[in-house]
């Protein structure tokens, strides 16, 4: 055998090092990246009032619970053969002096809204025409005060469309 055919062949180099050097690199460089954008992003959580907001909240939970605790069954319907909405507060609180508003509030189109004062008959009863109202959901919100206590009611009515004959 002659010494001089061969060719010492150069090792092989492994590239694993390079790759698990490159990975370590790509984490620590994405890592810092995400802390500069993190620190750097403004956060508005809480508003510049959040108390008044809080005491706001609290008062409407408040007035939610007066109103549960009147039993009354369903203060807002829908008439659609008529084309009329009644909102009638529960009994005993029509023949005191209420004052309030009636909010028509349409989730899909906010330039839909509509509000009106709170007048009752007689019989503590509000009539409102529909006519004008667009197919689809509404949120009838009835805030009204009776003495020292404010009461509120958020009732869903979807008013169907009309066939024109």
């Amino acid at each position: 055998m002659n010494c001089d055919n061969m060719n010492p062949t150069k090792p092989q180099r492994s590239l694993w090092p390079y790759g698990i050097v490159a990975a370590f690199a790509i984490f620590i460089s994405g890592t810092i990246a995400l802390i500069v954008l993190a620190c750097s992003h403004k956060t508005d959580l809480v508003s510049a009032d959040y108390y008044e907001e809080e005491i706001k909240f609290q008062n409407r939970i408040d007035q939610l619970r007066r109103t549960k605790e009147l039993d009354a069954a369903r203060m807002v319907s829908y008439d659609a053969a008529k084309q009329q909405i009644k909102i009638s507060l529960p009994t005993g609180q029509s023949h005191q002096a209420v004052s309030g508003r009636v909010q028509f509030y349409r989730p899909s189109a906010a330039g839909l809204d509509r509000q009106l004062v709170l007048a009752l008959n007689s019989a503590g009863v509000q009539i409102v025409e529909a006519k004008d109202l667009r197919p689809g959901l509404w949120k009838v919100r009835v805030s009204w005060k009776v003495g020292d206590n404010d009461y509120f009611a958020d009732e869903k009515i979807v008013i169907a469309s009309r066939n024109k004959s």
